[in-house]
């Protein structure tokens, strides 16, 4: 007990404190969730992978093991969504904002900020390289079941190509390989929009939840909720030790398996139709259930 304790107050209390500081002030300054998301999404986020990616030192074989690993354990949690929404008779569309739910972690808002926590500023790079893997699965594999039936495969590949992480990730990968050296304007103007990220999107994450209320819980969110909290941590337990992974890259792995659903899946969720509201009320209560099972996870580590 003492070492979850210890746990929550080290690594989570830090995230829960500024999603309450921001909660409160939504409530009372009028913050728009929306607005502080595309800060992050379009202008903070790509700053961030290229600030990263740009200068990191990583083997191309570790990568690929990480993000096989990291896509493994997501493709089988959307498996096990799938299996248990059809064992319930759920129909189409809730059978696919199970999966969506399964599929899509909050790699970002709460991944990010919860490895660099736990494990050190150096765990911001292996955080990433998971952050971009989830982010690519998920967004195709969200996009073409909101669009099920549609013929809109190529439509899910497009919207991922113009998602900007991934295009910050091009010139990055270039500067990497061949060592440039950006200008002092230009190195700070990014490390400055970087070192903003995780405190934007925290306060972002909070000002959604104050503007989508406390949600009414149901069986069916208690079951995809416990599928994206339980099901992704124990199945990266299982499946880790398959991948020869080094202790640190081993253990941010875990962490960003355990995540709760992503904030995407909702307004994915949104703009297909697909179920909105549940899928919104599900994406909430996941990550205010988080405090416990990423406190298990953490302690487990």
């Amino acid at each position: 007990m003492l070492q979850l304790l210890s746990v929550f107050a080290n690594v989570l209390a830090p995230v829960f404190i500024i999603l309450a500081i921001a909660y409160v002030a939504t409530q009372r300054l009028g913050l728009e969730g929306r607005t502080l998301s595309r800060i992050a999404y379009y202008v903070l986020t790509p700053a961030f992978v290229f600030n990263v990616i740009g200068t990191a030192r990583i083997e191309a074989a570790l990568a690929t093991r990480m993000v096989t690993f990291i896509t493994l354990v997501y493709v089988g949690s959307v498996v096990i969504a799938f299996a248990i929404a059809r064992l319930l008779r759920r129909d189409r569309k809730m059978v696919a904002a199970y999966m969506m739910i399964a599929a899509f972690g909050n790699v970002g808002n709460f991944g990010l900020p919860i490895a660099q926590f736990a494990q050190g500023s150096q765990a911001l790079l292996p955080a990433t390289v998971y952050f971009l893997a989830n982010l690519v699965f998920a967004f195709v594999l969200c996009v073409m079941l909101a669009n099920s039936g549609r013929g809109t495969v190529v439509q899910a590949l497009a919207r991922v190509a113009r998602t900007p992480a991934l295009i910050a990730l091009i010139p990055a990968l270039v500067v990497n390989a061949a060592g440039v050296q950006l200008p002092s304007f230009a190195a700070r103007s990014v490390e400055l929009l970087a070192a903003a990220m995780i405190a934007i999107m925290l306060i972002a994450l909070g000002a959604q939840f104050a503007n989508a209320g406390i949600p009414r819980l149901g069986f069916d969110m208690l079951v995809a909720a416990g599928i994206r909290l339980i099901g992704g941590p124990l199945l990266a337990f299982a499946l880790v030790g398959l991948f020869d992974l080094p202790p640190l890259e081993r253990n941010v792995g875990i962490l960003q398996a355990s995540m709760p659903a992503a904030v995407l899946v909702s307004i994915i969720a949104v703009e297909n139709d697909v179920m909105p509201e549940f899928v919104t009320a599900t994406v909430l209560f996941s990550n205010l259930a988080s405090i416990i099972t990423l406190s298990l996870v953490l302690a487990a580590l």
